[in-house]
């Protein structure tokens, strides 16, 4: 049996073993909002079901653990409670993806329906690390309450290594797969801590087998449906999963595995959906527009062809993720001029920090299963028309319903908006009650423009784009009553956005006779 733990030598075998337990526990949990993440989104019911999956898997184990410790306690125990964790991650690894798409349809409400795919993955191993502290307690002997409190000391260090460590190191560098590989190899190096001196054929066999295991799943990237075409490029960033994929002459980014911006590889200045288009209707809002700027900038298509189409506009960009400016740099192509300038940071941040004022805002931030609360308040809002010249513009391209249950967050935003800007107009870009692109379009004029005189300007002014059929979707005076003002203190984005979940999406193509939609809950593109 092995002697009190004393932190002033060497760690002995119960220490190593709660230390690790730890690490791996908190690093799975961290990993598990990555895996979810495509199918669920990052909304506080994903984060809020997986800490509360994985408090309560710990606390069975505790309690199981806590009542078997005292007659079976044992090195080869806790060797073989790593051993069997350590293959449950292999099996994350290569089956995590099937697992989450496979619940994701599953008749629950939204924001239950990621406790299942949680549950399974996550569950047996977080109860199997759950016993190491008790059998680590029982193994060091010593007064009780003093061994107790240093064990759960220990596990708790570890837990914070854990945490910093994947989160600062592991996920900027490595992939889900490879994440998944670390952390179980840090288990099948407890295991071969704790089974020293006794490590026997055997038991080395077992221990190679399991990481063996490791390395094919890892090595194998996962079974189930993966994104059609040619990967270019991929990486995880300290945000999201970030993947660059071609197919035939489009080059499209996905985020968290959802595509978010699309380029034409042989005319990188076109509309490959036809939402983007909407993106001109402001200059028919405002006489002069001089300086732009994107809060999101995704593929930088958007602002490149900003930059293209007015070579007189000088077009600012906020991305919140470096990673992201990265790739859009390498392929798509950010424009190297005087005119177009990049800065990486919250959107809300800048806005607040900068004496810089502007013609239009464009707000392209917001996806389909996760919205910036921070960038939807009536506090944001009246940030946004402070930064706007006095006949400035307001865009935002939101994904939503523009009437029945799917429309909440629409009529919200767009409540919350009337409570800065004089007027607020909308186009949806599909037709019909489907979940599509909205662009909303907030003037901070008094005077009101008719659907009527916005198409006599179209036919006047030349703006690089003709938009009489998307002008055609105008609306205004949207019915309100039974929904929200957003606010810093109170914005329930994540209950609004309830009503989407299943709901297909509608994306037009432009130049396109037919829609493009998609049954899985895709981010709003960046375009």
């Amino acid at each position: 049996m092995e002697s009190r733990l004393y932190p002033e030598r060497l760690p002995t075998r119960p220490e190593t073993a709660v230390f690790v337990s730890g690490v791996t526990s908190m690093g799975l949990e961290i990993l598990a909002g990555r895996i979810l993440a495509p199918e669920f989104g990052n909304s506080i019911y994903t984060w809020g079901g997986i800490i509360g999956v994985f408090l309560a898997a710990l606390s069975l184990g505790y309690h199981r653990g806590g009542k078997r410790a005292a007659t079976n306690a044992s090195h080869s125990r806790l060797v073989a409670v790593f051993l069997v964790t350590a293959l449950y991650v292999a099996g994350v690894v290569l089956l995590g993806d099937l697992v989450v798409r496979s619940t994701g349809v599953l008749p629950l409400p939204s924001e239950f329906a990621s406790l299942p795919a949680i549950t399974l993955l996550f569950g047996p191993p977080t109860y199997l690390l759950g016993y190491v502290s008790p059998y680590a307690a029982e193994l060091a002997g010593g007064d009780v309450g003093a061994t107790a409190g240093h064990v759960y000391a220990v596990g708790t260090v570890g837990s914070i290594v854990g945490a910093f460590a994947t989160t600062y190191l592991l996920v900027p560098l490595l992939s889900v797969p490879q994440i998944g590989l670390v952390l179980g190899l840090s288990a099948v190096v407890a295991a071969v801590v704790v089974a020293a001196p006794g490590l026997t054929g055997t038991s080395g066999l077992r221990v190679g087998v399991v990481a063996l295991a490791l390395v094919a799943a890892a090595a194998t990237g996962g079974v189930g449906p993966s994104v059609a075409g040619d990967a270019v490029y991929s990486t995880q960033t300290p945000y999201q999963e970030l993947r660059v994929v071609d197919r035939g002459d489009t080059r499209t980014l996905y985020l968290d595995g959802q595509p978010h911006s699309a380029m034409d590889l042989d005319d990188p200045t076109r509309h490959v959906f036809d939402y983007t288009r909407y993106f001109h209707a402001p200059l028919l809002l405002t006489d002069d527009v001089d300086r732009v700027l994107f809060v999101g900038g995704g593929g930088f298509t958007g602002p490149r062809i900003f930059h293209e189409t007015y070579p007189n506009v000088t077009v600012d960009v906020v991305e919140l993720d470096p990673a992201v400016v990265d790739a859009a740099d390498r392929y798509f192509g950010i424009p190297d001029s005087p005119r177009m300038n990049v800065h990486t940071g919250g959107g809300r941040q800048f806005l607040e920090e900068t004496n810089r004022t502007y013609d239009l805002i464009v707000l392209d931030a917001y996806r389909k299963d996760s919205v910036p609360f921070q960038l939807t308040t009536v506090e944001f809002m009246r940030l946004a028309s402070d930064r706007l010249d006095e006949d400035g513009v307001l865009l935002a391209n939101l994904i939503s319903a523009p009437s029945g249950p799917a429309s909440e967050f629409y009529r919200a935003e767009y409540k919350t908006m009337q409570q800065v800007f004089p007027h607020v107009y909308s186009f949806p870009t599909a037709g019909g009650p489907v979940v599509q692109n909205i662009e909303m379009v907030a003037t901070k004029s008094d005077s009101l423009v008719t659907r009527e005189e916005l198409q006599a300007r179209n036919e006047r002014r030349d703006i690089g784009v003709d938009l009489a059929p998307e002008l055609a979707s105008y609306r205004r005076d949207e019915p309100t009553d039974d929904v929200p003002v957003l606010r810093d203190d109170r914005a329930p984005v994540d209950s609004l956005l309830d009503g989407m979940v299943g709901q297909r999406y509608v994306r037009v193509r432009a130049n396109a006779s037919e829609n493009t939609s998609d049954t899985t809950p895709p981010a709003a593109a960046a375009d």
